[in-house]
């Protein structure tokens, strides 16, 4: 290894790192999935995430000394990403750990070592810091490492003190600093001097456990937790200004600056920005579907979904129209690939779905797009004389319309009218938020079309609602919480983990080890309470793979507790219930009983969503996995990657297949193997389940054999009967599958049943004519709508018809200005465009109050009219406000709505008197 290198690459980095650790003894571990396994994160987000367990002492590790490139995903600061230097959403950590092996001094040793003789940076270049109360630390760095004191600097707990949550392991932590300006002397340093220092290596000593009380007890296998940030480390060593200039991500942007015809380092600050956006999050998006994250509305699927929009959004901004994500993806895999060969296997899916999510988000773009025209149409601004507005698309585009009455029931602001009168004259922070937040219209486009049209954008409204939504973020936020639960946590040191007896015995006889209530360990509960219950051993089954937890009973004597949930943390089995009868104390000696009636529909259902799966895969496409599922007592739910719809005759062959197979009567055979002689054999596992070296196999020879933990029918008869309720989408490329079996299918006719009785009873028909009859009605309805407009129209047009003798002639023209009693917006219009067109040259507006508190204005004018410098939009806009409203459109035809009806014949009398002074 040099030790002056000129240049190194992401790569030879990573490398250099891993193997300076391997040869001091450590094993060199793969990045585990960003699917983690601790339920508390959606993401994986730190190094040391997956070595949690060890950490908590509830995995023996199998080496003392481990390390790590482990990729990672944090959104928290989502905003400042392609703004700051190093903010990123997808990151590698690099990592060095002990677990109960070296300490400090080791630690510190190996990180000078690998920061000065093998990456080659000067001492000079060098800043520490150090707990404020570690002096430890801070004499080895002083006296062994040989830092001087000036560049030794000691801060408080929020910056050098690591914990994992309110209670657990923690310690203090050291980190290295790059100085890029050692030309500035020593005093006053300041570490918060970005554009003077980075981070690049932190290293946490875990050396306490913390209480509830707060108070710190030394732990007594201490663990060693670093962390150096790859891009980081890119920058420094490749001398950069930033992360994002690196070759982990610099390509990238230069595929997206060439496919937008710009050049990155000419382009202005905001076209920097966009570039550096999508080189980022096309890194996220690729590693997130390459570990089979799906693109969706919840959980680390919405966090996809919105790193996707944000690209596709960013390229809008820089000039890119079509699509485009599938080509920075490649450049991303290819970057990849080296380290992480599951980007490149994973290519064709990583494409697939970042292609339906682009084209998907660029049709809600276009959505986006004809809302901001509506709202813009409903603003009345007056124009400067010599200003253009831009003529707006016409007709009016329903969907939108429709979007924006939406929007405005949203808002509580009623119809067109307008709370705030400032509204009239610019879009509001609600506005130009919903456009950004739903649609993932840009604000500066929004601004940009904005400006078009001589209107402002309210961006402080703006910002308020991005706050907002921020503070929602940050309460949801992950965190490390190495704590489970604080009162388990703190019992885990007494108790032993439960045993779980429920593959072969509905019932045991245990013993209470805990009981918390609210949470808080107690030593006894009375009738009445609702708990939690942990025993030594139990039958009852924990919600897990989808599964939902037992109910049933824990008895003993003089006691009864009615078991209505079961969840699991780490190794604990907590029994939810409510005690019906007696005192329970800690210590009791006691009879778990499971509800047998419960478990037999679990069982079925459970085996039944085996045999969905292995139907799909028969009939539909064997590369069908699942996204997802739930076992419950009345039925289950099956969630499927699928880029299509099934058809009838699909469904219908499915449910015939499983039917088959329960009449074929499988025997199952239950065995646990070693995860590679499972998976060797086939059997399909559920990406996102973590499995240990031995697992659980489910097999029905010749059917289904799967890695399950579930519990399910000894033979496939025991089921009885399958039925599919329903077949939908769930989310783009996810499809759901509903179904029922067993003793639910009786719950489930018995309720057709009354459904159909009911029916039959009311329209007088046999069930089997019900269809019929319905069809019949909406036929009949439809018919009925079609004549009410009609005549809606009709009536409109023969009242307007008698107004064609109130015509006035002012100078060359003619106008009509009236009230029509009863007349819908639509019928309005269409009377207005009649009267234009008999009366010629000229100008109409008509008003009317359709129902009680809304009123409706619609402008009519002529191409001559037009030329005297009037036009519909801002002349019937204008009107409204007298109204309580405002409107606007087209210069020829324009509609607006108002909330006052007593202020109708005045408006109406205003604009009489308009039109004769403008064309008098």
């Amino acid at each position: 290894m040099s030790s002056n290198p000129q240049y190194l690459s992401g790569n030879e980095i990573r490398n250099i790192f891993l193997d300076f650790f391997a040869q001091r003894k450590h094993q060199i571990l793969p990045s585990a999935s960003l699917v983690p396994e601790d339920p508390t994160v959606l993401l994986t987000i730190a190094g040391m995430l997956p070595f949690k367990p060890i950490f908590l002492g509830q995995r023996t590790p199998e080496f003392k000394r481990a390390t790590t490139s482990q990729k990672c995903i944090r959104t928290n600061d989502i905003e400042n990403v392609g703004r700051t230097k190093r903010h990123h959403t997808f990151f590698e950590m690099l990592g060095n750990f002990s677990f109960g092996d070296y300490f400090k001094e080791q630690a510190i040793a190996w990180g000078w070592e690998i920061s000065t003789q093998v990456f080659g940076f000067s001492p000079q270049n060098l800043v520490v810091s150090v707990f404020e109360d570690d002096d430890e630390a801070f004499g080895i760095w002083r006296d062994q490492i040989g830092v001087p004191i000036a560049r030794i600097k000691r801060l408080g707990e929020d910056d050098n003190f690591w914990v994992s949550g309110p209670t657990g392991p923690c310690g203090p932590c050291s980190e290295i600093y790059y100085d890029f300006h050692p030309e500035r002397g020593d005093e006053n340093i300041d570490l918060e001097d970005d554009s003077r220092f980075i981070e690049f290596y932190n290293l946490v000593f875990m050396q306490y456990n913390r209480d509830a009380s707060g108070n710190l007890t030394p732990l007594q296998n201490k663990n060693i937790d670093t962390g150096m940030g790859l891009e980081r480390m890119a920058q420094i060593l490749q001398k950069v200004p930033n992360n994002y200039e690196t070759d982990l991500i610099f390509p990238i942007i230069q595929t997206a600056a060439q496919i937008a015809g710009v050049d990155y380092h000419k382009s202005d600050e905001k076209t920097k920005v966009s570039l550096k956006v999508i080189g980022d999050h096309v890194r996220s998006v690729v590693h997130m579907i390459a570990d089979e994250i799906r693109a969706s509305n919840v959980g680390r699927g919405y966090v996809l979904r919105r790193l996707i929009r944000r690209v596709v959004r960013h390229g809008r901004l820089i000039g890119i129209s079509g699509e485009f994500t599938t080509q920075v993806a490649e450049t991303a895999i290819a970057l990849s690939e080296s380290a992480y060969p599951n980007v490149r296997q994973r290519e064709a899916a990583i494409k697939a779905e970042l292609q339906r999510e682009e084209s998907n988000f660029l049709t809600t773009l276009d959505r986006g797009e004809k809302l901001l025209d509506i709202i813009i149409q409903t603003k009345t601004v007056d124009l400067p004389a010599n200003s253009s507005p831009k003529v707006l698309p016409s007709p009016i585009d329903a969907e939108a319309s429709a979007q924006y009455r939406e929007m405005k029931n949203k808002n509580k602001s009623p119809g067109l009218s307008l709370i705030n009168p400032e509204d009239a004259y610019r879009i509001t922070g609600d506005e130009a938020f919903t456009l950004y937040d739903t649609y993932g219209f840009p604000l500066e486009l929004t601004q940009e079309i904005a400006e078009e049209h001589g209107l402002k954008v309210d961006v402080e409204g703006f910002s308020a609602e991005m706050e907002k939504q921020r503070t929602r973020a940050k309460e949801a936020h992950e965190t490390i919480d190495l704590t489970v639960q604080g009162s388990l946590d703190k019992l885990a040191e007494n108790i032993q983990a439960t045993e779980f007896l429920g593959y072969t015995q509905p019932a045991a006889t245990a013993k209470v080890e805990a009981i918390l209530v609210e949470g808080v360990s107690q030593e006894e509960a009375e009738a009445g309470t609702q708990v939690q219950i942990v025993l030594d051993k139990t039958p009852f089954y924990a919600e897990s793979g989808g599964q939902i937890g037992d109910r049933g009973y824990i008895s003993g004597d003089g006691i009864l507790v009615r078991v209505e949930d079961m969840k699991k943390e780490s190794d604990f089995f907590i029994h939810f219930g409510r005690i019906e009868r007696g005192t329970l104390r800690v210590g009791d000696h006691v009879t778990a009983q499971i509800d047998p009636a419960c478990r037999r529909r679990a069982q079925a259902n459970h085996t039944a969503t085996h045999l969905l799966q292995a139907a799909l895969k028969k009939i539909v496409d064997d590369g069908i996995s699942q996204a997802g599922s739930l076992v419950s007592f009345d039925r289950l739910r099956f969630d499927f990657n699928c880029p299509r719809a099934l058809t009838a005759e699909e469904v219908q062959q499915i449910e015939e297949q499983v039917n088959t197979w329960i009449a074929e009567a499988h025997a199952a055979k239950v065995e646990v193997l070693p995860l590679a002689e499972a998976k060797a054999r086939g059997a399909v596992a559920m990406f996102g389940e973590k499995y240990g070296e031995e697992v659980r196999v489910i097999d029905f020879p010749s059917v289904s054999m799967e890695l399950c933990g579930g519990t399910h029918v000894s033979n496939t008869a025991e089921i009885g009967v399958f039925k599919i309720i329903s077949e939908a989408g769930v989310a783009s490329g996810v499809r759901r599958i509903e179904a029922v079996s067993g003793p639910a299918i009786l719950d489930y006719l018995n309720l057709r049943d009354k459904v159909v009785k009911d029916l039959s009873d009311r329209f007088k028909v046999k069930p089997e004519e019900l269809p019929d009859r319905i069809t019949s009605l909406q036929s009949e309805l439809r018919t009925s709508q079609k004549e009410l407009e009609t005549l809606k129209v009709q009536l409109a047009i023969a009242k307007s018809d008698s107004l064609l003798q109130t015509a006035q002639t002012v100078g060359d023209y003619k106008i009509i200005v009236a009230q029509l009693e009863d007349v819908d917006p639509e019928s309005l219009k269409t009377a207005a465009e009649r009267l234009l067109q008999k009366i010629g040259n000229g100008a109409v507006v008509l008003g009317s109050v359709p129902e009680p508190g809304k009123v409706s204005i619609v402008a009519a004018f002529s191409q001559e009219v037009n030329k005297k410098g009037l036009q519909a939009g801002k002349f019937v806009g204008a009107i409204a406000k007298i109204c309580g409203g405002g409107g606007g459109g087209r210069p020829n035809l324009a509609q607006a709505g108002g909330r006052d009806a007593s202020k109708l014949p005045e408006a109406l009398e205003q604009a009489q008197s308009e039109l004769k002074s403008a064309l008098g």
